[in-house]
């Protein structure tokens, strides 16, 4: 039989995939660069230097330039997700075994980049949906205050340029824009003389670029839940200004007896099996003023 044993890890081929996938479902994931983080975190610094560099010519002083340091550290947080299923999964031939934990991965993929979205948007836990002890200092909601336009489906087009050129104010570039499905049926609908002017994201079309910058349609930019604010746009500087990585075990196991999701019933007298998957996962905005937000009217 393939059953997992407590402890016992996706192999790393597999956990690639899930991840990969996970960069298919997750926004944030698809926006921004990914590393790999050690369980213990990993320190991200970020170096603020003023000035231009200096010609010196033969004999003359080099002068001192102006310059801060910053670090944003990134430790990683675990997700879990349980199912239980029929114990029939135990006596399967193992083709079949292989075959179903195949789809569960793929299942699971799902779930943690929903997760992950939830979290690090909105700074909400995912399963209760209320507000995480994150939320004002490492998710977009939570920090992302300054930079902040009123969402107008009449003049999404404007909400924003002017969300860029807050960012731009405040000297980044912006590499990427999230917007959601709302956002995105707004700019479809824009005309100028009866003609469309954002025809790319016509009949719930979600292209991959918008006028130089990624760009992704996604409903994890509105949930509810906690102090969650209805995000219709996020767009900044992703490439550099936002990271995320995972701890590259994934633990997996495959539990018989007992009651471990607090369903209320004992595994075995129903016949079941619950089947429990770790990721841990870590994300960091290392600057506020790169990115800006546009929300509904009134949060």
């Amino acid at each position: 039989m393939v059953a997992q044993k407590a402890g016992t890890l996706f192999n790393p081929e597999l956990v690639t995939e899930i991840m990969t996938k996970v960069q298919g479902y997750s926004v944030l994931a698809k926006l921004s660069s990914q590393t790999a983080i050690p369980f213990n975190g990993t320190e991200q610094f970020i170096f603020n230097l003023d000035g231009n560099a200096q010609i010196v010519g033969e004999g003359e002083q080099k002068k001192a330039g102006a310059s801060s340091l910053t670090s944003k550290v990134i430790k990683p947080l675990k997700f879990v997700y349980q199912a239980r299923i029929t114990d029939e999964f135990k006596y399967a031939s193992e083709e079949k075994q292989l075959n179903y934990l195949k789809a569960y991965a793929d299942g699971f993929a799902k779930k943690i980049a929903v997760a992950f979205d939830i979290a690090a948007i909105h700074g909400l836990e995912p399963k209760s949906m209320t507000d995480a002890t994150f939320r004002n200092t490492n998710s977009f909601d939570g920090v992302v205050t300054g930079n902040v336009v009123t969402f107008d489906a009449n003049i999404i087009d404007d909400n924003i340029d002017t969300a860029v050129q807050m960012i731009a104010a405040d000297g980044y570039d912006t590499t990427a824009i999230a917007l959601s499905p709302l956002a995105g049926q707004s700019l479809a609908k824009l005309k100028v003389n009866g003609v469309v002017q954002y025809p790319e994201f016509r009949f719930g079309q979600n292209p991959d670029s918008f006028y130089g910058m990624q760009s992704d349609v996604n409903k994890n930019l509105v949930v509810s839940g906690g102090t969650a604010k209805t995000d219709h746009v996020i767009v900044g500087d992703f490439q550099n200004m936002f990271k995320w990585g995972y701890a590259e075990n994934i633990p997996m196991e495959i539990i018989e007896f007992g009651d471990p999701d607090g369903a209320g019933r004992d595994l075995k007298a129903y016949n079941e099996i619950c089947l429990r998957t770790e990721a841990f996962i870590g994300w960091g905005i290392l600057d506020s003023e790169a990115f800006a937000r546009i929300e509904e009217s009134g949060e």
